[in-house]
């Protein structure tokens, strides 16, 4: 005979049999960043391994050499390659309901009701709380590398296991605003500023053809650089608009206003981000994939787990920047 139990823990698992990616989307298209990762088949899928492993390219072939005749050439061996190493992080997240729940909704119409608000719930909570990862300087316990690790004031910071005090090919680009709490107090010089001192980190963050795609501003930096390219907004990128991310033109980059960049801090930061160098590295094994319905042995509950298992990585950290105000 079915019990509530067993009903609400059938309507959770087989209703929807697109549950993980629904949970996947619903969390990369609530966030710009996982956004353009995504369009750009940047969210990858990985079967096993210790840690997430990347191999990087840190120096040119020394062997190169301009010759004539008989000269003597160089066939030492170069070290040019080293790995990226980041760890795995997991990530739970539970669709619950007590007993009494069930037995108050033990009605077909009733228990359905129930199952999509603990759903669209579990949605809301995935995608905002990875939101917050995404830009986080990863200092919570288990929690993914963000942007802010990613990408430091200070261009150091140990990240996929390579100091980049030590190896400076590693460290990222960097630059504060020019005078004091200029964000604070957005006018038309001070947005002038601003754009002079982007241009002097995009420049810097140029290598051929590559360069930033997209620049990530938290609120009074998007706000500044807003106050003085109005006439600009028409050349919006099109797909960010329709997916309801506010955002503006800097030469080719996306510029998206995201206000969980200012998670656990005050600085005003616009981070430079080449996405061709990004990505977020899942376990197909746990793509908030949900496992068996569980009972707790001292509750009058079902739970439903759901996992997800991977990390944010980088594997070009001198071509992302980040312009901040710290005053």
């Amino acid at each position: 005979m079915a019990t509530p139990s067993s009903i609400f823990t059938e309507l959770v698992t087989t209703t929807d049999r697109s549950w993980g990616r629904k949970v996947t989307d619903n969390v990369s298209d609530h966030n710009a960043l996982l956004n353009r990762l995504k369009s750009k088949g940047k969210i990858k899928t990985l079967s096993g391994g210790t840690e997430i492993t990347e191999p990087l390219s840190y120096a040119e072939n020394e062997t190169y050499q301009r010759f004539s005749g008989y000269d003597s050439l160089n066939t030492q061996p170069s070290d040019v390659l080293t790995t990226v190493k980041y760890p795995w992080q997991q990530i739970a997240l539970h669709v619950t309901a007590s007993g009494r729940e069930l037995r108050l909704n033990a009605g077909k119409a009733q228990m359905i009701n129930l199952v999509k608000a603990r759903k669209e719930n579990a949605l809301r909570t995935a995608a905002n709380q990875f939101s917050i990862d995404v830009y986080s300087d990863g200092s919570l316990t288990n929690q993914i590398n963000g942007l802010s690790n990613l990408i430091q004031t200070n261009g150091e910071g140990t990240v996929g296991g390579i100091d980049a005090a030590t190896w400076t090919f590693w460290k990222n680009k960097y630059k504060e605003m020019t005078g004091t709490n200029l964000a604070a107090t957005p006018n038309a010089t001070n947005a002038a500023s601003l754009k002079a001192d982007m241009g002097g980190l995009w420049l810097s963050l140029n290598r051929g053809a590559d360069k930033p795609d997209m620049i990530v501003a938290t609120h009074d930096m998007y706000t500044l650089y807003e106050t003085g390219e109005q006439q600009l907004q028409r050349y919006a990128n099109a797909d960010l608009a329709k997916a309801g991310f506010t955002n503006i033109k800097y030469k080719s980059a996306d510029v998206i206003f995201d206000d969980n960049t200012n998670f656990a801090t005050t600085d005003e930061k616009m981070y430079f981000v080449n996405t061709d160098y990004l990505c977020l590295t899942q376990h197909k094994e746990a793509q908030w994939t949900m496992d068996k319905d569980k009972t707790p042995i001292n509750q009058d509950a079902v739970v439903i787990p759901m996992y997800w298992m991977g990390n944010m990585v980088c594997t070009q950290r001198s071509l992302q920047g980040v312009l901040f105000d710290a005053a």
